[in-house]
């Protein structure tokens, strides 16, 4: 460890000792010999509170101290994903940086334009900015970009995996791709993160180019012990004398966090707010101090950073009931324990989430897990029969002790977010020909997957009169049309992506409420919302508005088919668990009893001989045994021929129609290589900030490249035929 340390800087030399620390951490050390021996680009990898920022760090300051550049522009370039990310960072960097004369710059819409006014005229230090907030300095200072970065050594990219298949991600590769053309040189990138799925398409996302050339620094062992329960809870099992679900898991929540630092991930942000008053009631009925508090994006940043600020005063128990706010580093202090209410959709955000907990040395990592199931009748779908909702907790938990988390997704064409870099460009030089674009983005950039042929039907789309986002110059340069200048001038262009809007749901003239939407829908498909089955009869998707009437069958699910995409990968592992007879000893009696009615039920269906089961004489279920996405393009192919569908994790339920065929008919025909008509019917393709501005084969083009995968159909549909 002390040649690592004999690398570094004496005034870093100097802030290590002044925190007591007797060594430095192996990832750490193995970092500062990497970045001070080697131009290379690299990949941090260590868990939560694993010291990535300093093993990054501490050597880059280093060499800026020991060899200062002759030049102007910021000396390092920090991207965090979270403009209070960035807050955090920016303390723990100046505390390194105090006895040197490095600034150290925030850079975000919370950062006063007196500090932005002070570093633009003089460029030096850290600078510590947003993917949205660089975007902004390209598009306002395009002509100054080479000033600004002009001996930038190192970029360095915190949460890599918040960003590898993102339409930000995306963004901030165009954005880095960029600045190393403005400069005409590589800067080198270094990536931190806690949760990697499959590193090698890590590297290929931190250097497309030279993706073997990324080293890769992953810290080993070390890792806290692990204490994890899943409790099991039946819903409709009440009556006067007993309480509901949501009632014991806040009694026990209560009883087994009060008095420490706690995470209670519960879903959605009405869930939120129903655990945190529950909690709440609880205080005050013991006549306790309260120390339960909700946290998600809906809140004021006031009441956020009130919630954040109680997590790290030692002398307040604080438990955040949250969504996944809070998965991200944000130093919040040390936990007791990290508790999931019902399934989430990742393994890596289960993985994320858990790293929150046992940082402290000798403390354990405590994971509480409730599963949620409703209490079975004769009238029961097969949905509840199965507990999909604990099987899924088994199956991630199963995943997470192998080690395994969810691999980037491969490229998808990125249309929307296209669009949008071209607008920036354009913007930021004034105007562009289509040429050095195409160069820009697609050659050099991240967009390698769009062909001329598509990108010239998107500049036709954009550059419609009645879209006028661009123009044309009679000398052929593209410039901003009145619409794109509108847009581009607006502080809400900076942001590729858009808040998630939810889809209203309409039933005879009356609002049910709203939902999230993933999935590409059409008429005639079901959803299941409220405690009740409903049959999609339109869509509008610029009013985000879904028309439905009741379906007919009995009781829906109380859980299962909530948007999120699953990993085949987890898929496999609940049909795992529910055609093998071991009995995790993580598990509560009550969720050992629901384990053990799944496996019965599911035996009962006989789906280990036959993939395809009937439910009558006109429904049937197809265990289709895949994810989300592979999943929802053979219910889009098998709504196409005229039948109703309904999807769950991994099994469709399907219901012929009054003119559908043979349903053993239409798989033999896809697996044959019949796709049919996939898009038939499905109007909500708007599911980007952009895409509003594409024509309809552009759309589909680009759901084809990423929610749905028809290529896939002959293989998939023969594999169930097959069993």
């Amino acid at each position: 460890m002390s040649s690592a340390f004999d690398k570094l800087a004496r005034p870093v030399q100097k802030w290590i000792r002044q925190q007591g620390w007797r060594e430095l951490r192996d990832v750490q050390a193995r970092s500062i010999r990497t970045i001070c021996e080697t131009n290379a680009d690299l990949i941090v990898a260590a868990s939560t509170a694993g010291g990535k920022t300093e093993a990054a760090f501490l050597p880059l300051i280093s060499q800026v101290l020991d060899a200062p550049a002759n030049g102007t522009g910021f000396d390092l370039l920090y991207i965090g994903p979270l403009k209070a990310l960035i807050t955090d960072q920016a303390m723990r960097l100046e505390d390194i940086c105090q006895e040197t004369e490095l600034p150290v710059v925030p850079w975000h819409g919370d950062v006063s334009q007196s500090i932005k006014t002070r570093a633009l005229k003089s460029p030096k230090g850290i600078l510590l900015i947003t993917p949205e907030s660089l975007e902004a300095l390209f598009i306002r200072r395009g002509l100054e970009i080479a000033r600004l970065f002009g001996v930038t050594r190192a970029v360095v990219i915190d949460e890599l995996h918040t960003v590898l298949d993102s339409e930000r991600g995306v963004q901030l590769r165009s954005l880095l791709t960029r600045l190393e053309l403005a400069l005409r040189r590589p800067i080198r990138r270094i990536g931190l993160s806690a949760t990697l799925g499959d590193m090698e398409l890590a590297k290929a996302y931190l250097r497309p180019d030279s993706a073997k050339s990324v080293q890769l620094i992953q810290a080993e062992g070390g890792d806290a012990e692990l204490r994890l329960q899943l409790r099991g809870y039946l819903s409709g099992d009440e009556d006067e004398s007993s309480q509901s679900a949501t009632d014991a898991i806040a009694n026990h929540l209560f009883k087994q966090l009060r008095g420490s630092d706690n995470l209670v991930f519960a879903g959605a942000r009405q869930r939120v707010e129903i655990y945190a008053d529950r909690l709440r009631e609880l205080c005050e009925k013991e006549h306790l101090p309260q120390e339960f508090y909700p946290h998600h994006a809906s809140l004021s940043r006031e009441h956020r950073d009130f919630v954040e600020r109680r997590l790290k005063d030692p002398a307040k128990p604080t438990t955040a009931v949250c969504t996944s706010t809070l998965e991200l580093g944000i130093d919040i202090g040390d936990v007791t324990c990290v508790a999931q209410i019902g399934a989430p959709f990742s393994v890596a955000a289960l993985r994320q989430r858990l790293g929150r907990s046992g940082r402290r040395e000798g403390q354990p990592a405590i994971l509480r897990q409730y599963a949620v199931e409703t209490k079975l009748t004769t009238e029961s779908s097969f949905v509840d029969r199965l507990r999909l909702g604990l099987i899924r907790s088994i199956a991630m938990i199963d995943l997470l002790l192998e080690g395994w988390c969810e691999p980037p997704k491969p490229e998808a064409l990125h249309l929307s977010t296209l669009v949008h870099q071209i607008l920036s460009i354009i913007a930021e030089r004034g105007g562009a020909s289509a040429n050095v674009i195409y160069n820009v983005l697609c050659r050099e950039g991240p967009f390698r997957k769009v062909t001329t042929e598509v990108f010239a039907n998107v500049l036709r789309a954009i550059g419609h009169p009645e879209t006028d986002l661009i123009e044309q110059s009679r000398s052929g340069l593209l410039l901003l049309g009145k619409t794109g200048e509108r847009l581009v001038e607006h502080y809400s262009f900076y942001a590729v992506f858009q808040t998630p809007e939810e889809f209203r749901l309409v039933a005879d003239g009356r609002d049910l409420g709203t939902l999230p939407v993933d999935n590409v829908l059409v008429p005639g498909m079901l959803l299941i919302f409220s405690g009740r089955r409903w049959v999609v009869q339109e869509i509008h998707d610029l009013e985000k508005v879904i028309v439905v009437k009741p379906a007919k069958a009995g009781v829906p699910p109380v859980f299962g088919g909530d948007p999120g995409d699953i990993h085949d990968k987890v898929i496999e592992q609940m049909f795992a668990v529910l055609e093998g007879d071991f009995k995790p000893v993580y598990m509560d009696a009550v969720a050992h009893t629901m384990l053990e009615e799944a496996r019965a039920h599911y035996d009962q269906l006989e789906f280990q001989a036959n993939n395809i089961r009937s439910l009558g004489e006109h429904t049937w279920i197809i265990a289709t045994r895949f994810g989300t996405v592979k999943t929802s393009t053979l219910a889009l192919a098998l709504r196409s021929e005229g039948f109703l569908v309904e999807q769950h994790d991994g099994f469709l339920v399907v219901e012929a129609g009054d003119e559908t065929p043979d349903l053993q008919m239409v798989l033999a025909r896809l697996s044959a290589g019949y796709t049919g008509d996939i898009f038939a019917g499905a109007e909500n393709l708007i599911t980007e900030k952009f895409h509003v501005y594409l024509s309809r084969p552009l759309l589909e083009l680009d759901a084809v490249s990423s929610r749905l995968v028809p290529g896939l159909l002959p293989g998939m549909t023969s594999r169930i035929l097959q069993a």
